[in-house]
């Protein structure tokens, strides 16, 4: 199933409509996306059940908000992709670099993104959002906790990622409009192989990342188990899985966003963000 936040509502997605989740189960459950995850097994027992698709509506992708909209904790993970990681210098990671992205700047998915300052970069990544509490759990037990997957964008503001004297990632990767995720969450039971799914990134239709979630060196399943060994995951959190190779900074010469561009990250089985740059305040 696809679950969206149409502003500010709980919603189902059957293709071109979008179903209200407390109008459909009759006030059952409410309609703030947030409270979704709290009741995560009965929600979804009762969205696999309805078929009351005839009461959905349609709907602009402009009103849609961040599927997972307040997670008390945003993990991020670097250097996930042996190729991204080789363009930017560095070894491939014995253990998942791991980060944070503040939930204040996680947007929908179709935005305008204020560019801070001339060195804005673009990182397409894989999100995924977590249904059930997780604490220290196994490799294999780790798919059970997850309520689905989402598309996301980690932007970096690359100077003061790398100012001072060691890396601000958390900061820099959080101004904001930073954390565009959606368009909507998918179940996994949706996927052919959750695991391996083609995603990317393009700029005014020019595609600059390209591959596939296969490829990462540290799986979902794994992240999970990692990251609960340390931090209890509650439900409605997200973990940001990591990039493929083709960010501005590993480029030559480095390459930023600017005011005009329009950024499209997508994922296969789940769809695309669409970002478009304007200038930032000054």
């Amino acid at each position: 199933m696809r679950i969206a936040n149409l502003a500010g509502r709980a919603v189902l997605i059957d293709g071109d409509r979008a179903v209200d989740v407390h109008t459909a189960s009759a006030g059952r459950f409410g309609p703030d996306p947030v409270a979704i995850f709290a009741e995560w097994d009965a929600f979804t027992d009762w969205a696999a059940t309805t078929t009351d698709v005839e009461v959905g509506v349609a709907f602009d992708r402009r009103d849609l908000g961040a599927p997972s909209p307040a997670p008390a904790q945003v993990f991020a993970i670097g250097l996930n992709y042996r190729d991204h990681a080789a363009e930017t210098g560095l070894a491939a990671p014995d253990a998942p670099p791991t980060f944070t992205k503040f939930a204040s700047c996680l947007t929908g998915p179709e935005t305008d993104l204020a560019l801070p300052t001339d060195t804005v970069d673009w990182e397409v990544e894989l999100v995924a959002v977590i249904g059930r509490e997780a604490t220290d759990v196994a490799t294999d037990d780790a798919w059970s906790h997850i309520a689905g997957l989402t598309t996301g964008q980690d932007f970096s503001e690359r100077t003061s990622q790398m100012a001072g004297p060691a890396p601000q990632f958390s900061l820099a990767k959080s101004f904001p409009g930073f954390g565009p995720t959606g368009p909507w969450l998918v179940t996994p039971d949706e996927f052919a192989d959750p695991n391996d799914l083609a995603i990317e990134c393009a700029i005014d239709g020019e595609t600059v990342q390209s591959g596939r979630t296969a490829q990462m060196i540290f799986p979902v399943a794994e992240l999970i188990a990692h990251v609960s060994a340390v931090c209890t995951l509650r439900p409605g959190d997200l973990i940001f899985t990591g990039t493929p190779a083709g960010v501005g900074v590993g480029r030559s010469p480095q390459r930023f966003l600017a005011p005009g561009n329009i950024v499209t990250s997508s994922i296969e089985g789940i769809g695309p963000l669409v970002q478009r740059c304007v200038p930032g305040a000054k």
